[in-house]
Order: C-alpha cells, then sequence, then structure tokens
C-alpha cells in the first residue's frame, strides 16, 4: 500500500508544510474516528483537478466500519462523489440528508475540508455505518458532539494543534477513559472506564461537576505530578499535552484537546489510561537489566582474574612451550573478559562488535616477541551480535588474529625485521549472514597443509567454535590480496534485530 508522502508525490501539488500538517492530522485522526464511530478516508486533489485521490484511511475501534476495503492509492473521478467536490470548492462541511448503501448497509456521508493558513488542500470523508442505530446513550451523545466540535475545528484550521508531539508510546484512546470539561475546567461528562481509573486512584465519588486540576491535586502527592502550571494547563483542557501522575503504585497518563469549534474555548477532552501494570514492568525490566550488568560485570572481573593467574604462572615456567601455552589461554580468558565487559556496559543482551574487533586487533598488535610489527586494520562492520554470538565469534577472531601473527610473520627472514605486517579484516552482513575474512600478508600456509588433518588446537578451536556453536562454515586458503599470506573466511548466520 503506498504512504502518504508517495501518493501526493505523485499526484498532487502539495508543498512540504501542507504535508507536514497532514502528518500531524493523521497522527491524531484516530480520535476523531473513534468519537464518530465513523471512518475516515483523507482525500487529495489530483494536481490537474480531475479528481481525488485516497491519502490515508482510518476505522474506528469504537464501532463497526463502514468501509470492508483498503481504499488508499485509489482514485475518484470528480463528480463521482459530490460531498468532496463541495468541501474542497466552498471550504465548508458538507453533509448528504438520506443514508446512502455501500456494501448493502445503510451509511451517513460527510466531507471535511482541510484548511491551514486560509487554503483548503485536502478533505476527510467520514462515513458512519447505520446498520442497528438504536437511541444513542449519553456516551455516544458526547462522543458525537466532541466529534462534531473537532471536525469544524479541522475545517477552520484549528485541529490538529501545532507543537511537539507526546513521547508516550502509551498515549490513551477513547476507549481507555474519556471527560468532556467546560469552559471553566469542570467535568461535564465522564465515561465509566474513566471513573474506574480515577476509583484506582482513591477519588470515590463522581467526576461530574468536579474540577479536574484541583481533584486530582487531592489525590496525588506533589513529588508524583507535574508542575502546578503544567498540572492546570492539561487538567483544565486548555493546551493540547500530555502528562502523568501516580499515587501509591498507581499510575496515569492523561492527554487534553482543547475544544474552540468557533474560535472561542468551550472547554477540552481529556483522555486518561491507566498504565500502573506497564509502569511496574518497566521497573521489573530496569531491575532486571541492572542484574545482568552487574553480572556481566562481575564474570568480567572474574575472568580478568583468571587471566592474571594464569599470566603470573605463566612467568614462573621454565619450559618455554608450557609458557606459551599458558599466554595463549591468557588471550582466550582475555577475549571472553572483553564481551562481558561490553554487554556490562549496554542494557540489552547485544553488543555493538565493531569496538570488540577493534580491540582484539590492537591486542594481537601489541604482542611482543615475534621481530615484526604488525598492523590490523577493519573494513565494513560487523554489526549489532547478540551475547550468544559475540562471545564464540570474539574467541575465533582472536584464534585466527594470533594465528596470523604467530605463524605468518614469525618465521620471516630475520632481514625483514623492518617490514611491517598488514592483516586486514573485512565483515559484511547480508540476507541474515555474517561474512568475515581475515586476511594476511605472511609467509602463507605450508604447501603440503590440510586443514582436515592439521592437529593444531588453535584451528581446533576455531572450527568447533565456527561449526558447532555458530552453526557456520569455515574456510581457509591462500590470500587474494598479496602473493604470500593466509586467507580465512568465516560465514555464520545472525538473528536480526527487531
Amino acid at each position: 500500500m503506498p504512504t502518504l508522502d508517495e501518493i501526493a508525490r505523485a499526484h498532487t501539488d502539495l508543498d512540504t508544510e501542507e504535508l507536514a500538517w497532514l502528518h500531524l492530522l493523521l497522527a491524531d485522526w484516530q480520535i476523531v474516528a473513534d468519537l464518530s464511530f465513523a471512518d475516515l478516508v483523507l482525500w487529495l486533489p489530483d494536481r490537474e483537478g480531475r479528481g481525488f485521490w485516497a491519502g490515508a484511511q482510518q476505522r474506528p475501534t469504537t464501532g463497526p466500519t463502514a468501509l470492508l476495503d483498503d481504499v488508499a492509492g485509489t482514485f475518484l473521478p470528480k463528480g463521482r462523489r459530490n460531498l468532496l467536490d463541495t468541501a474542497y470548492e466552498t471550504g465548508r462541511l458538507a453533509r448528504e440528508g438520506d443514508p446512502a448503501w455501500v456494501y448493502d448497509v445503510p451509511v451517513r456521508q460527510e466531507a471535511i475540508p482541510v484548511r491551514r493558513g486560509g487554503r483548503v488542500f485536502a478533505v476527510v470523508a467520514r462515513t458512519t455505518n447505520l446498520l442497528g442505530v438504536r437511541t444513542p446513550s449519553q456516551l455516544e451523545l458526547t462522543y458525537t458532539q466532541t466529534a462534531s466540535d473537532l471536525t469544524r475545528m479541522i475545517a477552520r484550521g484549528a485541529f490538529p494543534v501545532p507543537g511537539p508531539r507526546s513521547d508516550h508510546a502509551d498515549t490513551p484512546r477513547v476507549g481507555d477513559g474519556f471527560m468532556r470539561l467546560d469552559a471553566g475546567g469542570r467535568v461535564s461528562y465522564a465515561s465509566p472506564n474513566a471513573l474506574s481509573v480515577y476509583r484506582h486512584l482513591g477519588h470515590a465519588g463522581d467526576l461530574v461537576g468536579q474540577e479536574l486540576a484541583e481533584l486530582t491535586r487531592s489525590l496525588v502527592p506533589p513529588r508524583d505530578r507535574p508542575d502546578e502550571e503544567t498540572l492546570s494547563a492539561v487538567l483544565g483542557g486548555r493546551v493540547a499535552r500530555d502528562t502523568e501522575v501516580a499515587s501509591d503504585g498507581v499510575a496515569l497518563i492523561l492527554r487534553s484537546l482543547p475544544l474552540a469549534p468557533e474560535g472561542e474555548p468551550v472547554g477540552g477532552v481529556i483522555l486518561v489510561r491507566d498504565v500502573s501494570d506497564l509502569r511496574r514492568r518497566d521497573r521489573e525490566l530496569v531491575t532486571k537489566d541492572a542484574t545482568i550488568r552487574e553480572i556481566h560485570h562481575r564474570v568480567k572481573n572474574n575472568l580478568q582474574t583468571v587471566a592474571a593467574l594464569l599470566r603470573l604462572q605463566a612467568r614462573r615456567m621454565n619450559n618455554e612451550d608450557a609458557r606459551l601455552a599458558l599466554e595463549e589461554a591468557v588471550r582466550r580468558v582475555g577475549s571472553i573478559a572483553l564481551v562481558h565487559e561490553t554487554l556490562s556496559n549496554t542494557d540489552e543482551e547485544h553488543v555493538a562488535f565493531d569496538e570488540i574487533a577493534d580491540r582484539l586487533g590492537r591486542m594481537v598488535a601489541d604482542v611482543g616477541g615475534i621481530g615484526h610489527a604488525v598492523a590490523v586494520r577493519r573494513e565494513g562492520t560487523f554489526g549489532v551480535l547478540n551475547s550468544d554470538t559475540a562471545t564464540p565469534m570474539a574467541m575465533v577472531l582472536t584464534e585466527v588474529l594470533q594465528n596470523a601473527v604467530e605463524h605468518g610473520y614469525r618465521q620471516l627472514d630475520v632481514s625483514d625485521s623492518d617490514r611491517v605486517g598488514r592483516i586486514l579484516i573485512e565483515a559484511r552482513r547480508a540476507v541474515g549472514r555474517l561474512h568475515v575474512v581475515i586476511e594476511d600478508d605472511g609467509v602463507g600456509l605450508p604447501e603440503d597443509f590440510d586443514p582436515d588433518q592439521s592437529t593444531s588446537l588453535g584451528l581446533s578451536i576455531v572450527r568447533t567454535l565456527v561449526e558447532s556453536e555458530l552453526d557456520g562454515q569455515l574456510t581457509l586458503g591462500a590470500a587474494h590480496m598479496t602473493t604470500t599470506g593466509t586467507r580465512v573466511e568465516i560465514d555464520v548466520p545472525v538473528v536480526q534485530r527487531g
């Protein structure tokens, strides 16, 4: 389905500011649809004046839909629906007197001009399903009256209200709890859900007739509510904004929409939602995340202690082979500790692996005793890996780099002591897989080298980690970038983050 921007660019002359205004309208028109019990379709005038293009569509959550099909992206020729033509040309709301029939369902159709800066540049069609119409309740009457006020504000260019949008992902909807305020900030109607929410907050009586800001002050201690100016403005229905209050484990989000259908304020709408369970889960997640980070921190410290003990033991070894084996163990433990150190500083069980790869490259390049300088360079990106992938990948990278340094450059002629060895790490992600190449310009593999017959501990570790732990593939061969050297290719699946 095409987006609003795609439809507007392809078929209309709407400018950037007008498109931005329409996006503001779409951000809030679920409220209008729910209060109207009606479907909304945004129609954009064709640049050649041939008719209208459907830019977006919204169904109500409070009643049955009147439009079974998705219409966004469809074209309606001029004259096919007179209401749209009338609203667009006159800049006034247009209604049909008699119900129309859509899919064998009686509907009431209206057209609302969308205005900004004195210019009408779009039309909203409102279609209400009349099947099963009965005598409306007080809630339905209040909903529809409020919807009428908002549609008149749309036609005047006073809705949506410009300014910063809500930063609450769980902002309340009409069905969560609805209150209508008069011009003095007193509740003239409260839905049963809104009354239940305030009962949870500790209010025992009715809400009708209450000054909402003052009532909320009496129920919520100062430390758990916004500043007085914000509280009065939002809960008085004077500004389009939301705020959050809490008391004794009960948390509410309240959203305000001022109503001024003819230009003068007549009151406001307050939508309220009880988010106590969500906030409790948030606190549990924060506690869990902190605990996990602390565990990673302690594991890192313990691994560093093990590495220090192995290093101390290596210094006391007289046997050179034993000392080298312990030093290799130190590096392996250090690579695991590096992953846990990174995880201890993040809120998730994911790590940006590029930094780890670069640190491992520096760590290996700093190892002395081979008589040659080695420079490790990375190209491409590993991206973000989960901890189950990051730890074995760090060990694999350590082993391959260490083997490249020890076996690729230690055997070089002493006369080449001024030569700088170069190791390239290439990382590329595509279609759910990570492809890594480590290539050096050292002496290369022996002519009779057979990876399947090799007894090298390092190669055995790498193969086990890649094929068993990472469910990937390992390939060894001659370097591509130079006439000498070794190339190691690793291809493993990676979990894409949602």
